[in-house]
């Protein structure tokens, strides 16, 4: 059994990669080569533990889980990330464990991807700049993601606590060699961004839908739970919507429970899947149209990816064999 360090997954997992993993991850969902049952949760002091299964068929066989916790006052009161994970691979055809890293830094680049794959589907081609709302791990992984897929040069960031946002345009624009700028407000921040990323731990609306302007891309991944929500009930209803799972999007986000709760809106509603835009199924209908995608984390993204981390490891010998 290998065992991989956060360093180790730093050193061998790329933002490209992870998009690849997951593009490909997604279109065997959407044809029904995966099995992957409803996560299962432990709420605990303020924070949630999941537990993730998944297997995925086709090309690339791929059998492991995932043990997630998201706890949101980890960066102001223990210094450490709100999400902290750890992946178990598996062999499809033994069971036999092949490797257990850690899956807190997989986790924000398998989010980011999963939004990097959307984006690349639904955002429009000419798409040059974006508005971030947070300023913590996942939204840094958010706009990689993202500009791997669109030749983003310009990106403002609106965060409450005060000096991340700062911080955030420093460490993003020498990363990823772009403008960056604080915005003041959520309603300057939206103005003139054609891709919106929310990855916040807000529990209310971070922007009024009033403020979107037409032919904007919006990827939202901060509710994970169905009484909280980082996107108001215009914002969802001036949107096609997408969703990586609509079972359990409807089972974990207040983003969509809230205005369906409201009858503000029908099942009908939800567009569809990103599989079904993958294949073609689905998709942007004009320049014009407002696209949404909510994600709420899938365990085909931490196994395909994982299955990436595991064959570099193997090629570069990178990790620490152990025996069981």
């Amino acid at each position: 059994m290998l065992l991989l360090s956060r360093n180790d997954v730093e050193s061998l997992l790329t933002m490209k990669d992870a998009i690849n993993a997951v593009e490909e991850a997604f279109k065997q969902f959407a044809l029904g080569n995966v099995k992957m049952p409803p996560k299962t949760s432990i709420e605990q002091n303020s924070g949630v533990v999941w537990t993730m299964p998944a297997y995925i068929g086709g090309p690339v066989s791929a059998l492991g889980q995932k043990v997630v916790t998201v706890y949101p006052d980890n960066p102001t009161k223990h210094n450490l990330p709100t999400t902290l994970a750890t992946v178990e691979l598996l062999n499809p055809l033994t069971g036999e464990c092949m490797a257990i890293m850690d899956g807190t830094f997989l986790t924000a680049m398998r989010t980011g991807a999963v939004s990097g794959v959307a984006t690349k589907y639904l955002a429009r081609t000419d798409s040059r700049s974006a508005a971030v709302f947070g300023a913590g791990v996942q939204a840094a992984a958010q706009l990689e993601a993202v500009t791997e897929v669109r030749r983003i040069t310009s990106a403002k960031v609106f965060d409450n606590v005060a000096g991340r946002a700062k911080d955030y345009c420093d460490r993003m624009s020498r990363k990823l060699k772009i403008s960056m700028e604080e915005g003041t407000d959520p309603e300057e921040t939206l103005h003139g961004s054609d891709i919106i990323l929310c990855a916040s731990t807000s529990r209310v609306p971070v922007f009024n839908g009033d403020w979107l302007e037409a032919g904007t891309h919006i990827n939202a991944v901060g509710s994970y739970r169905p009484d909280i929500r980082e996107l108001d009930t215009t914002t969802i209803r001036r949107s096609k919507v997408i969703v990586d799972s609509q079972d359990m999007a409807l089972r974990e986000t207040g983003d969509l429970v809230i205005p369906l709760t409201e009858k503000s809106i029908s099942l009908e509603h939800i567009s569809g899947e990103l599989g079904e835009v993958i294949l073609g199924k689905k998709g942007r209908a004009s320049q014009q149209e407002i696209t949404l995608f909510k994600s709420v984390g899938l365990a085909i993204q931490d196994v395909s990816t994982a299955q990436i981390v595991y064959k570099k490891a193997l090629e570069q010998e990178k990790g620490t064999s152990v025996r069981v």
